[in-house]
């Protein structure tokens, strides 16, 4: 059987993994077990928050709907239920932009 060096191999995948972990703290960049590790802990973390951030910012929409219209004496849910009465299919990152940058028009949709 031949000899198979694997030295060439191994130092790619080590710098691979260090570069990807630069700006981490502590060992967590420097060495490789530890950064092998927290970069496969970071790239979970960032699968399951880019699918929560879709959810978080939904959340800030709602709130910030609820501000805008609790002024005017109704609730969220009463303001989504008058929309879909009325048959206008805005969605709600639009009406919360509306509510903070052109409240006038965003009043329009108040009336009933």
């Amino acid at each position: 059987m031949t000899r198979v060096k694997r030295g060439n191999v191994s130092r790619k995948r080590h710098k691979k993994i260090l570069k990807l972990n630069k700006g981490f703290r502590g060992a967590a960049s420097i060495q490789f077990r530890t950064a092998n590790q927290q970069s496969m802990k970071a790239l979970r973390y960032s699968y399951r928050n880019r699918r929560q951030k879709k959810r978080d910012f939904r959340n800030v929409w709602i709130g910030r709907l609820n501000a805008a219209v609790r002024g005017y004496g109704l609730n969220y849910s009463e303001f989504i239920h008058s929309l879909k009465i009325r048959g206008i299919k805005l969605n709600r990152k639009i009406l919360a932009q509306l509510s903070i940058c052109d409240p006038e028009a965003f009043t329009q949709f108040l009336l009933f």
